[in-house]
C-alpha cells in the first residue's frame, strides 16, 4: 500500500546530519574502534596517525614509543608531520611502524597515490591500518572544503591496496549489516540502539572497510 512505510523511514529528514555524534557514538566509529581493537597489537613503536593521536594511545599504550600527529597543509599546533598524501610532498620515508589512517582517504581524489604514499611512511614490515566508508552519508563538512569522493566496497578496496602493498599483504573485513546501514544513515547512535544488532556482518551492506597492509620487507 502506497504510503504505509512512511512511519518506519521516519519522513525525509534524519535524525542527525553529524553522522550521529550529536546524539552519542556514531555507528561507524563502533566499527572503527571494533577494527583497531583487532589489531592493537600492530599499534606500537613508533607511530603515526591522521588528526591527531587518540587512537594510536588508545590501542596501543605503552607498545607506542613515538605518537606523531599528520595534517595536510597548512598543519596546525598539534601536527608532527605536515604532509600533503595526494601529492606526496612531505610525506616521510621508511619511518614508521604503524600508521593509522582512519575516514581519510575518501575525501582525496587522488585515492591511489594516497594508498602510495601511505606505503612510503612505513619502514620495511610496517603496518597500515585504514578504514574506507562504503554506506554513508555524504560529509558536507569536506565537501563544502576539498571534496568527498569515494564509497569503496571490499572488493574495490582489496584490489587498491593490493596494487601498492602486493595482494598477499593485504587482509580486508567489512563492518555493517542491513539494520546498521539503516540506523547509520538514519543518524542514530550506537546510544539509541542494541549494540548485539551491530555485530552480525552482512556482505551486502557494509558501512566501511577495515585493511590491514603489511609494507614489504626488505630483501638481499
Amino acid at each position: 500500500m502506497r504510503g504505509s512505510c512512511d512511519a518506519d523511514v521516519g519522513g525525509t529528514e534524519p535524525l542527525s546530519r553529524q553522522f550521529g555524534v550529536d546524539r552519542g557514538q556514531p555507528i561507524d566509529r563502533y566499527y572503527i574502534e571494533a577494527f583497531l581493537a583487532a589489531h592493537a597489537a600492530d599499534i606500537c613503536g613508533r607511530v603515526i596517525e591522521v588528526g591527531d593521536t587518540t587512537y594510536s594511545l588508545r590501542f596501543g599504550g605503552a607498545q607506542v614509543r613515538e605518537a606523531a600527529v599528520l595534517l595536510p597543509p597548512p598543519g596546525g599546533p598539534h601536527a608532527t608531520v605536515v604532509a600533503d598524501l595526494e601529492s606526496g610532498v612531505g610525506v616521510p620515508e621508511g619511518r614508521y611502524d604503524c600508521a593509522i589512517v582512519t575516514q581519510t582517504l575518501h575525501v582525496l581524489y587522488g585515492i591511489h597515490a594516497a594508498v602510495r604514499h601511505c606505503r612510503t611512511m612505513l619502514r620495511p614490515g610496517g603496518v597500515l591500518l585504514a578504514t574506507i566508508p562504503c554506506i554513508t552519508q555524504v560529509s558536507r563538512y569536506d565537501m563544502d572544503r576539498w571534496g568527498d569522493y569515494w564509497r569503496l566496497t571490499d572488493r574495490a578496496t582489496e584490489r587498491l591496496f593490493a596494487e601498492a602493498f602486493g595482494a598477499d599483504a593485504v587482509d580486508v573485513q567489512g563492518y555493517g549489516n542491513f539494520f546498521a546501514a539503516c540506523a547509520f544513515l538514519r543518524g542514530l547512535a550506537v546510544e539509541d540502539i542494541s549494540p548485539a544488532l551491530l555485530d552480525d556482518p552482512d556482505p551486502d551492506y557494509h558501512i566501511l572497510t577495515g585493511v590491514r597492509a603489511l609494507a614489504p620487507l626488505v630483501t638481499a
